[in-house]
């Protein structure tokens, strides 16, 4: 039977005609509590190198970054996400990391960081890398995204948002896990077939390559 789920968002999923709700979760069984202690996401991703050729993007790929802001909380580390903009012309209306393409000469880290003050104006460059996820692509904008984890310090005080971004908030990692929240299911296209993570909050649902790179960091915690 499938949980009932939190409300979500207003955003439209693009769910083929074929789909099923996965009524396993990557969580089940396991011991959460490390997603309440900073020190255990730290140290989970002390540990964990990325594939170095991995995290390089190829030739036909559109170089990105994101920042992967994290602070610590009276319920634990607490992660940073935007909303982007309804007006955008390409995943618009979606929950994302604060982010973008590398400008000639930058590495990704240092693009990452400057998207992130361009969008909600936050100056991260003081915050403390804690490493790297790995690298995602996106099939409708060709891009190829380094995730940079970064420990901003303290929650931010207040944001400045672009024309690009229509929200700012945070939300605590054992959140994520909640029954009512975390949710997969698996999408039948002519030519593929994948299972999709996603995060049902209160009032956004999460998807796509955020949900990705979320479910990643959360489970590197969990099984370090």
């Amino acid at each position: 039977m499938s949980t009932t789920r939190r409300p979500g968002g207003s955003q439209v999923l693009p769910r083929p005609t074929q789909w099923r709700e996965v009524q396993h979760s990557p969580f089940d069984r396991l011991d959460l509590s490390a997603l309440a202690d900073f020190s255990a996401v730290r140290a989970a991703l002390a540990d964990f190198t990325p594939n170095p050729a991995s995290q390089q993007p190829p030739a036909s790929a559109n170089p990105s970054a994101v920042l992967v802001g994290l602070f610590d909380s009276a319920v634990g580390p607490q992660v940073l996400l935007t909303r982007r903009s309804e007006m955008l012309s390409s995943h618009r209306g979606q929950i994302a990391f604060p982010g973008g393409r590398l400008e000639s000469g930058e590495t990704s880290l240092q693009a990452a960081l400057r998207e992130t003050h361009e969008e909600i104006g936050l100056n991260a460059a003081n915050a403390i890398v804690l490493g790297e996820l790995a690298a995602h692509r996106t099939i409708s904008s060709s891009s190829h995204i380094v995730p940079h984890v970064v420990d901003l310090g303290a929650p931010p005080s207040e944001f400045h948002l672009s024309d690009e971004v229509e929200r700012a908030f945070t939300v605590p990692l054992v959140d994520l896990v909640r029954p009512d929240t975390f949710a997969q299911e698996h999408w039948v296209f002519a030519d593929r077939e994948v299972v999709v993570p996603m995060f049902y909050l209160d009032d956004e649902t999460v998807w796509g390559a955020t949900a990705r790179m979320l479910q990643e960091l959360l489970m590197l915690t969990l099984q370090r």
